[in-house]
């Protein structure tokens, strides 16, 4: 069962009548569900998953007036309940995992992920929390909010970035994506400097995925988690298989023995499996760039883009 689902047939077993029982003077100001950190909260979770910070569980946010006074009561009626449920063991924590389960002070719990209690409201702002941590305040599932101060938060939140701010991130990944990939990799290649040549692969992958969460304008989670969650995007999730194949060409050091300084300066080395699988990448890019009016370009060269997707805003 994924942990999403326990956790909410856990809250609605024992959780929903503790509260409304033994605090009803403060129910309506306790929102619950789970999200935060974790692969649960993804609703990513597997067999391996279970080996820590997994079980039958939830999160109790309070305000913070109400939980400096009843924080720890109800911190101490969450631990009275029980600890196995259909059939799942108790939650095992590391110790890196306490505290994300529970009562939760409301405004701490945003604190402690985006830096900031509060939706941000400058492009500033915006900019200065990373898009994992975005990802980590949005995820998961929220049960019940009955006074709505949990949701509106997450509701700010999940309304994404401002426009500008979108154009900003997106000019951003597909000129690191076309340094990377389109560049640095054959360079390194031609120089024999094949660790650079790996780094310059990998930072191409990360930032093509990076560019295809923005395309659907959706927060990009924790690296470990970006490329399955490819999988539920509406707009340009076949990218994920292309990326995928880059990792099964063969070696590709033959396709760049003899090759001189000033080769493949205005040409692709075609023999090189990795590179077609890049260009391929890039094609599907620059076509729903093209198809969502964001560049008017056709060439396959990310960075050719960027110009113009600055100068839409």
């Amino acid at each position: 069962m994924k942990g999403l689902e326990l956790s909410q047939k856990y809250y609605e077993a024992y959780g929903r009548q503790m509260i409304r029982g033994q605090f009803p003077e403060i129910a309506d100001q306790a929102a619950v569900g789970l999200v935060g950190y974790g692969s649960e909260c993804l609703g990513f979770d597997d067999e391996i998953s279970t080996d820590h910070d997994y079980g039958p569980s939830f999160c109790i946010w309070l305000p913070r007036e109400v939980y400096i006074k009843h924080g720890k009561g109800m911190q101490a009626a969450y631990d009275a309940l029980p600890k196995e449920f259909m059939g799942f063991a108790g939650r095992v924590e590391e110790e890196q995992g306490k505290g994300r389960v529970g009562a939760l002070c409301l405004e701490d719990f945003y604190l402690e992920i985006l830096g900031r209690d509060s939706v941000p409201e400058t492009a500033e702002e915006w900019l200065a929390v990373s898009e994992a941590a975005l990802a980590t305040a949005t995820n998961g599932a929220v049960f019940e909010d009955p006074c709505g101060k949990f949701t509106a938060v997450r509701e700010g939140l999940l309304s994404y970035y401002p426009r500008e701010v979108w154009l900003k991130k997106l000019a951003e990944s597909l000129a690191k994506a076309a340094q990377a990939g389109q560049y640095n990799y054959a360079r390194a290649m031609k120089r024999g400097e094949r660790v650079a040549a790996e780094i310059a692969l990998t930072e191409f992958v990360k930032e093509a995925m990076q560019t295809v969460y923005l395309l659907n304008k959706k927060y990009a989670p924790f690296y470990k988690w970006m490329h399955r969650g490819m999988k539920e995007l509406a707009v340009c999730s076949e990218i994920g298989d292309m990326l995928a194949l880059l990792y099964q060409v063969p070696d590709p050091a033959a396709a760049w023995e003899g090759v001189s300084p000033t080769d493949y300066l205005y040409h692709l080395n075609t023999d090189d499996g990795r590179v077609l699988v890049v260009e391929a990448v890039c094609n599907v890019l620059v076509q729903t760039l093209n198809e969502m009016g964001l560049s008017d370009r056709q060439d396959n060269f990310l960075q050719n883009h960027v110009g113009e997707i600055l100068g839409k805003i």
